[in-house]
């Protein structure tokens, strides 16, 4: 009776800290309700041992334990291939991502360049008012005002 009660408890810690970490955004809904479902059946099975005694003799194996074992290494594979997949979709994102920083770095170089350009063949605003004074006093001095 008193492992029973440690698993149930222990069991019930542990749901709280799923649910802690899901209300805290730290942990996503749809990994959160696989680990609580997990946790519920962890609890049934802890309150009730002899459950899981008939479940195993219903599909032909000898030890309750054996049948535990052979659903947690299940459960674990079915988590590592849907995180594979997680990753592998994360990849393909984080491949794309990349593409568009680069080809809009290379944008914002060509755009620098350009502008670069721009600015040495354009003459300064100096000049360009140096001239214009020059182009003046010529003009003034050739209709013949003196200057």
């Amino acid at each position: 009776m008193r492992a029973t009660i440690f698993f149930i408890v222990l069991t019930a810690v542990i749901l709280a800290g799923i649910i802690y970490l899901l209300r805290s955004r730290r942990l996503k809904e749809k990994y959160a309700a696989l680990w609580i479902l997990v946790g519920v059946v962890c609890i049934v099975l802890a309150a009730w041992p002899s459950l899981l005694a008939r479940v195993a003799e219903l599909v032909g194996i000898q030890v309750a334990s054996n049948l535990l074992f052979t659903l947690a290494i299940v459960l674990l594979l079915a988590i590592c291939l849907h995180l594979s997949l997680e990753v592998s979709g994360q990849e393909d994102k984080i491949r794309r991502l990349a593409e568009e920083a680069a080809i809009a770095r290379e944008q914002l170089e060509s755009l620098q360049n350009q502008v670069r350009t721009e600015k040495t063949s354009r003459p300064s605003v100096e000049t360009v008012m140096w001239s214009t004074h020059k182009q003046d006093s010529y003009t003034i001095s050739e209709s013949g005002d003196g200057h």
